[in-house]
């Protein structure tokens, strides 16, 4: 494993509010690291972020080019998590290119602007689009064919080919506190309501958060190597799956007879990422099974609730 001395980080988070955010300033803040969080509150919650020493927000959006440099200007961060994204309306294509790929080039220009030591850039798995093997290699050829896919593929080619000390990181489904998309808190809801639902014939990967909060902590570190890498377990499992963990964690007894449904047009059959250079570059691995990853996510509903539900796809068709 990669080992370098670092002093405390001002650490600017776009996106901050989201889940992904949320979890890293849990961690960091009591380490002594600064950070700074820019989020406009479309899909991340404003009442997520702590009131504690140490951080600083600003409501806002990363479309605002004068925003984005004033935030730096204050803040004079030494590193950047670029985690913010439009993805909630797939049919609003003008929203995801003005916030993925143009906010995306705001933010790299403020980057280079006040010399940041280490931009870290979240990508979706979505850049592969229909893969030709699975589990996907990085090295992939990347065929987006959503709003969401190809917006947020064009900005990581901002981010990798900016001259900065980056990194791109193409994430599996990170489970952990606040997640608010996917099926694991659709089928918490509906069924605590009893309510019907459905299974769409697809297979993903499922990483705990955890792993993925191991896996930042290298990464984050000035003298790690750059480059885009994919961050999961390498593990698929169906949504059937999923539905499966949360019956029984319900102890719901009675069958239930779920219908199973065709991958959507704007969806894909398996996504699976193969994460062996991951392994191999930062000597990291996820540690976490499957099961531990959606009981671990299942009592954090139990606690706290499920709020909102976003996705990227669009409804099925009746």
């Amino acid at each position: 494993m990669i080992q370098s001395k670092r002093d405390n980080m001002k650490i600017l988070i776009t996106g901050g509010a989201g889940c992904l955010g949320t979890n890293l300033i849990e961690h960091w803040i009591p380490q002594g690291h600064e950070i700074f969080v820019l989020d406009n509150y479309a899909t991340g919650k404003k009442a997520a972020l702590p009131e504690v020493d140490g951080l600083t927000i600003v409501e806002g959006d990363i479309q605002d080019k004068s925003l984005v440099s004033e935030c730096f200007e204050k803040f004079q961060p030494t590193h950047v998590i670029h985690s913010a994204a439009s993805y909630k309306d797939p049919d609003d294509w003008e929203e995801d290119v003005r916030t993925n790929i143009l906010g995306t080039l705001n933010v790299v220009n403020a980057c280079r602007e006040h010399n940041v030591k280490r931009l870290i850039n979240f990508q979706t798995a979505l850049c592969y689009g229909r893969p030709e093997v699975v589990p996907i290699p990085v090295e992939h050829a990347k065929n987006p064919f959503t709003s969401y896919g190809i917006s947020k593929t064009a900005g990581e080619s901002v981010v990798m080919n900016s001259g900065l000390s980056a990194v791109s990181l193409r994430l599996a489904n990170i489970c952990g506190p606040r997640l608010a998309i996917g099926p694991i808190p659709t089928f918490y809801q509906r069924l605590q309501a009893e309510k019907s639902c459905f299974c769409s014939d697809t297979v993903r990967d499922f990483l705990d958060m955890s792993d993925f909060i191991s896996l930042m902590d290298i990464v984050m570190k000035e003298d790690s190597p750059c480059g885009t890498f994919n961050v999961s377990t390498g593990v698929g499992n169906t949504i059937k799956d999923i539905f499966d963990e949360v019956v029984e964690h319900l102890g719901i007894t009675k069958d239930i007879d779920v219908p199973i449904v065709p991958v959507g047009e704007d969806d894909i059959q398996a996504v699976i990422l193969d994460p062996s250079k991951t392994e191999e570059v930062f000597g990291w691995k996820a540690k976490n099974s499957f099961k531990e990853t959606i009981k671990k996510q299942l009592q954090w509903y139990d606690k706290y609730g499920v709020t909102d539900i976003y996705s990227h796809l669009s409804e099925p068709k009746s």
